[in-house]
């Protein structure tokens, strides 16, 4: 993508250097073009010496697009009219054109006319307001151009019509690639949370079929023991569904609606125990260390306790998911700028190249040694979104091998 961008940029600047050197030979051109009118001039008219370029007959451009050419004598107008519209039609310079003639006698135009395209032959036009004179001491004719730039940019259509279609082309073809890449990150993407998603749903499906067949089998009624174990695994197969179809479902709502919030006044500690004793499960399986310090003060605000129990399971599991040996510090604290709570790990960590993405949708970090880490890629991109809900921020403090900490920090009003 970068270098097709870079060979866009280069191709385009190209293009542009040539229309600007081609568009300064037309101005050369056009300028070369009407000495050689001037010089027609004074070889049909008789209007005197003239050498181009001399300095004693030179073409006095006050701006680009007039022309002073100091004359002996003053040519009756018609006949000048007639041989400049001769002239211009032979050096091809077709553009519309005001001619003038000042007399230092009287110190003012003695006549203006005005030629039409000269290319296309129409009848003369009339006598045209005169101007402010350029006061000379001399006789002069002058040649003004009105039209000048646009002439010369009708000479350039053809290249500037070229430079725009490959313009398009190449914008066409950036975008198609842009598109491409987009295609190729969404099929990816959607391959990963498809493949997550079987992997998640799979065990506990072949558990709880595994533990029906035992139940079943009519001697399991003899054996009440193993009945109720093989009960407690299906219950507890069927709360890991559920509560991985809520997190889907959550995710999902948000992603179609506004999050909408839930206030209420509660204290952080209860928030915290609460989500601990959902997640014991979790945390005697892996043989977890879990941790909580809180100030001594009764920190309570007021905030969707809801949500922000999804987000503390959240990180939680995270922590214990993405360690070997599980050890996790959760704190919470007050102070001037908020409500702060932390969950601290001691897991693989995470490489500074990643951590802008975290929050993104489907994004999973690789685990390195850590393998068989299942989830959808969503849990993050939720925790973002409940705490931006809240109007807070999120940071993440990680060394890769080390541990990884995320800090909430949420306003008091």
């Amino acid at each position: 993508m970068l270098l097709s961008s870079l060979l866009v940029v280069i191709i385009m600047g190209i293009q542009l250097f040539w229309l600007n050197k081609i568009y300064s030979y037309e101005q050369k051109q056009f300028n070369v073009n009407v000495a050689k009118c001037i010089r027609g001039l004074y070889d049909d008219l008789g209007l005197g010496d003239y050498h181009i370029g001399m300095p004693q007959k030179p073409i006095i451009t006050p701006d680009p697009n007039t022309f002073i050419i100091p004359i002996e004598a003053i040519p009756p107008k018609d006949t000048l009219a007639s041989y400049a519209s001769t002239e211009l039609v032979d050096f091809d310079v077709m553009a519309d054109c005001y001619i003038s003639v000042y007399d230092k006698n009287t110190s003012q135009f003695a006549y203006s006319t005005y030629l039409p395209d000269a290319a296309s032959r129409h009848p003369l036009g009339s006598e045209v307001g005169l101007g402010r004179p350029l006061p000379k001491n001399f006789n002069y004719m002058q040649l003004y151009f009105p039209h000048r730039e646009q002439y010369i940019l009708s000479q350039l259509f053809i290249w500037i019509s070229g430079s725009i279609l490959l313009l398009m082309a190449l914008l066409g073809l950036s975008a198609s690639l842009m598109y491409l890449y987009r295609q190729k990150t969404l099929n990816e993407v959607q391959k990963d949370f498809v493949n997550n998603f079987t992997h998640e749903f799979k065990t506990p499906i072949a558990v709880i079929k595994l533990a029906t067949d035992v139940l079943i089998n009519p001697s399991i009624v003899q054996k009440p023991d193993r009945l109720l174990a093989y009960a407690n695994i299906i219950k507890q197969q069927n709360e890991h569904l559920q509560h991985q179809v809520e997190r889907l479902l959550k995710t999902a709502n948000t992603d179609q609606h506004k999050l909408n919030l839930e206030k209420e006044n509660f204290d952080i500690s209860d928030l915290v125990r609460e989500v601990l004793r959902q997640l014991d499960p979790l945390i005697k399986e892996n043989a977890a260390q879990v941790d909580y310090d809180a100030d001594d003060q009764e920190l309570r605000f007021t905030a969707d306790k809801s949500h922000l129990s999804m987000v503390l399971v959240n990180l939680i599991e995270n922590a214990i998911k993405y360690s070997m040996k599980p050890h996790v510090l959760i704190k919470a604290t007050a102070d001037e700028e908020g409500y702060c709570l932390s969950v601290k790990d001691n897991g693989v960590g995470i490489e500074k190249k990643y951590i802008k993405f975290l929050f993104k949708k489907f994004f999973r970090v690789p685990t390195g040694n850590v393998h068989n880490v299942k989830g959808f890629g969503l849990g993050l991109n939720f925790v973002k979104q409940v705490v931006d809900a809240h109007r807070g921020k999120i940071t993440v403090n990680s060394l890769p091998g080390i541990g990884t900490e995320f800090k909430i920090v949420l306003p008091k009003h």
